[in-house]
């Protein structure tokens, strides 16, 4: 499979292999990563970004991508809806079939409260299902949610919310045991202790995996969970827009068929964003490990209803994607590759940086090498090697296949035996640091009634996330918002519902002299050809 240019490569790697073992890198200090980032990473691009023109955050920047759909008006000025004929009524209306959203109905409905989730595609289809490495939680007794909270403020940039953090390692310990509970497979030692491992950024092993399928075995179990308590699941449904009323507290959803092309209202007490990512908008060009609905809708439902973003200008880039071959380009290396020993290494063989520096520094310096000629070529760009040969060595004959099966076999379909041969990486689209505010019970801070969960968030990790840190919070921040929206439901009293607000919005953009010409949320993206 591999090339006679990448098979050289491949030599020099394995000269060095030896050397590289008995000296490993050593970290960067912190000037030396603030320069690098700012050199490298994809968030110092100013032609990346554009200013928001409209709305709460008027004036700030955010992906170009992103701000274009900012700056387009709803489909429902062209589309009318008639608010009066309501098709579904509910306590809690949970906006998103992944983790965060089941969570969040799980406990919703544990409460007594009438809850339903509306996804776009089918329950489960989310990153949640893509997520590999494992889950954080300062469990041992060794570790404290103390030196959790240190570890994820620090890998943050200091930028993240206290109150929003506090409560993600305060309540990570919790979490492991209702997974665990629910019958998720947590690796475990002859004695049924959890494994646990390092990742990037983390001072303690505290990284509990489930082999490579972590987060496809929370999925498992919550979506298990979810049918078995006959949660009402309406799929292949997005929603288009949010409902308000009289009295400017969000009051439901319009639902859109995804199969007929039906328009649905749904009337709700309490509604919880938990729409995931942004990956498939693609920023800066760049490939994603997210799933196919991941078009950032829940900040545009959100921002037009009147919630402001916070981070929305910082992206994750996850420094592990596939680089070769074409077929997978694009896809997760999980990061536990590198926990377990493999090495990042350029193409003459050299160890340029620690193996578990935060994910935006180890983005950045394979960016670097790749920049400066230290890359090495394949079809759709270059890439740097990852010397996973390195874990069988360290840990083993058999690790690999024990510890990462699912990366094993995915390598094995395209004739690349991760045991034997190192693999080539380049950074890919991953996660959206940024997203809608909230407090720390989960509402937004501008609309009455609404909720936000999982990677729709903004402000819980700051500026850059740590590893296993977003599984941990789709379940502490789900989980509390079902609990939330459950117990603000009993008391909510809904008016007149309406949809003042698009035509507000509408307004604003026509004022600023805005006219895109699409409409937003975007839905799906959009990957047909039109030849001329």
């Amino acid at each position: 499979m591999f090339t006679a240019e990448m098979r050289e490569s491949i030599k020099k790697v394995e000269a060095t292999r030896k050397e590289r073992m008995a000296t490993e890198p050593r970290r960067m200090t912190a000037e030396e990563k603030d320069t690098l980032l700012k050199a490298y990473h994809p968030d110092y691009r100013a032609d990346g970004f554009a200013e928001i023109k409209v709305g709460p955050n008027k004036g700030q920047k955010a992906p170009r991508e992103l701000t274009e759909l900012l700056h387009s008006n709803s489909r429902l000025l062209k589309d009318k809806v008639d608010l009066s004929k309501v098709d579904y009524e509910t306590d809690v209306l949970v906006i998103g079939g992944g983790g965060a959203g089941s969570s969040a109905a799980i406990e919703a409905n544990e409460a007594g409260a009438d809850v339903m989730i509306v996804t776009k595609l089918r329950i489960g289809d989310a990153n949640t299902m893509m997520a590999e490495g494992g889950i954080q939680a300062a469990d041992k007794e060794n570790d404290s949610p103390v030196q959790h909270y240190l570890d994820a403020f620090g890998g943050g940039h200091f930028a993240a919310r206290p109150e929003l953090l506090r409560r993600l390692v305060m309540e990570a310990p919790d979490a492991i045991k209702w997974l665990n509970e629910l019958g998720v497979m947590f690796d475990k030692d002859e004695d049924g202790r959890m494994v646990t491992t390092h990742g990037g950024g983390t001072s303690r092993k505290r990284m509990h995996a489930c082999k490579d399928y972590s987060g496809a075995e929370i999925m498992r179990n919550l979506r298990d969970e979810v049918l078995n308590r006959k949660i009402p699941v309406i799929e292949f449904t997005s929603a288009v827009e949010l409902i308000k009323d009289d009295k400017g507290q969000v009051a439901g959803a319009v639902l859109l068929n995804m199969e007929t092309g039906d328009y649905l209202v749904a009337r709700a007490k309490t509604v919880v964003i938990a729409t995931g990512g942004a990956g498939r908008l693609h920023y800066q060009n760049f490939p994603t490990s997210n799933h196919y609905g991941a078009t950032a809708d829940g900040l545009i439902l959100g921002y037009r209803a009147g919630a402001p973003l916070l981070y929305q200008d910082t992206i994750q880039y996850h420094p592990t994607g596939v680089a070769y071959p074409s077929q997978l380009f694009g896809a997760l290396v999980t990061e536990k590759v590198r926990s377990l020993g493999a090495m990042l290494v350029n193409k003459d063989g050299e160890a340029y940086a620690h193996p578990l520096e935060t994910r935006d520094v180890s983005a950045s310096a394979i960016i670097r090498e790749c920049a400066n000629g230290k890359g090495v070529d394949t079809p759709q760009g270059k890439g740097v090697w990852l010397d996973t040969p390195m874990i069988e060595i360290i840990g083993g004959e058999g690790t690999i296949e024990k510890r990462i099966p699912a990366m094993f076999r995915m390598y094995l379909n395209y004739g690349i035996d991760m045991r034997k041969d190192p693999i080539l990486v380049y950074p890919t689209l991953h996660y959206q640091n940024g997203g809608l505010e909230i407090g720390g019970e989960g509402f937004t801070k501008a609309i009455d009634n609404l909720l936000v969960a999982g990677e729709a968030v903004g402000g819980i990790h700051g500026r850059n996330r740590l590893m296993g840190n977003s599984l941990l919070d789709i379940i502490v921040f789900g989980r509390n918002a079902g609990k939330a929206a459950a117990k603000k439901a009993k008391t909510v009293e809904l008016g007149a519902m309406n949809l003042d607000h698009i035509d507000a919005y509408a307004k604003e953009l026509e004022a600023a002299g805005l006219e895109t010409g699409k409409v937003s949320p975007l839905l799906l993206p959009k990957y047909a050809r039109h030849e001329r």
